[in-house]
């Protein structure tokens, strides 16, 4: 059975085809508007361009946001407020009027999904995937089904506490893993690193014109593939959070496969190697278990997309 697949991105749109193998077509990508109704006008107007090309009986779509366990409603969103307590999938359906069936997926767990079935976690039975990207998503399988939680809000991994009364996140709570194992830590660590060692730094600290508000996290990639001291040690940094929390939730979940995604990962092991070698060491009995495999996501910038076509299909089905 084939289903339409929509990724809803902070800067894009994307969607297409998905068949029972994870390949797309029609695939298609719009800028993201900056209001909910213009979002379900373009979600539609995706659905029109490929409904000639394919016999579509759902629609999986990935939203970043809390998404209730009805799989309908956006419970909150902090990119786009009109998003709180929001029935996405109701105002889609209303859109398209073909009696096609719209199933919402958070983002993170649309593309986990697709990790576990088409990529990088095809082999695994149970996998934790953490998106490293501005901030950390998440998504758990356990026993080959996606955990969502009594009300649709688990696999939040980046609003783990890590550090009691620590940074503040966005999210209103201080210490978040999200503070310490992101794309924004990654340039916070780059920072303090480079005003520490400014000798060390001259890839970096010209790369951002010596501005710290300029600073991005491509900026922090390049001059560490450049050689640059302290960006190699940001990202040595950043990955030994990320082994801690991977530890953590080993404690908890006991997976055998950790899969690695989002922009920040896309450095492999310059990120993975610390990252393993703090999960080897903060993880509760080590030396006497099995270790999980933590390896890099393959599924790319679709597995949202195919995600949440194959959990929606699962759906109907």
């Amino acid at each position: 059975m084939e289903t339409l697949g929509i990724d809803i991105g902070g800067t894009k749109i994307a969607g297409g085809i998905c068949d029972e193998k994870g390949n797309i077509r029609c695939l298609q990508r719009v800028p993201t508007p900056e209001n909910a109704a213009d979002i379900n006008a373009a979600v539609a107007d995706i659905y029109r361009r490929c409904k000639g090309e394919g016999d579509i009986k759902a629609i999986g779509i990935s939203a970043a946001g809390n998404i209730a366990s009805d799989r309908r409603t956006v419970s909150f969103a902090a990119n786009l407020p009109a998003w709180n307590q929001y029935p996405l999938a109701d105002a889609i359906e209303d859109l398209i009027g073909d009696g096609v069936k719209v199933v919402v997926e958070n983002d993170a767990n649309a593309a986990g999904w697709g990790e576990y079935r088409f990529g990088a976690g095809r082999d695994s039975r149970d996998m934790i995937m953490i998106t490293v990207g501005t901030g950390v998503g998440g998504a758990i399988i356990v026993g080959g089904h996606l955990v969502r939680g009594a009300f649709g809000m688990a696999g939040e991994i980046g609003h783990i506490i890590m550090v009691p009364d620590g940074e503040a996140c966005g999210c209103g709570l201080f210490g978040c893993a999200e503070q310490y194992a992101s794309g924004s830590a990654l340039e916070r660590f780059a920072w303090s690193a480079a005003r520490r060692q400014p000798n060390q730094s001259t890839h970096l600290l010209e790369a951002c014109d010596y501005d710290r508000s300029k600073l991005i996290g491509p900026m922090v990639r390049d001059a560490a593939r450049e050689g640059d001291p302290t960006a190699i040690e940001a990202f040595s940094r950043l990955g030994d959070w990320l082994g801690r929390l991977m530890a953590d939730l080993s404690a908890v979940l006991d997976p055998d496969t950790f899969v690695i995604g989002g922009g920040v990962a896309e450095v492999g092991d310059m990120l993975l190697g610390p990252a393993a070698t703090a999960f080897n060491r903060h993880l509760q009995a080590s030396m006497y278990r099995q270790h999980a495999s933590i390896v890099e996501a393959r599924a790319g910038g679709n597995a949202g997309i195919i995600g949440a076509a194959d959990l929606a299909r699962d759906d109907r089905e």
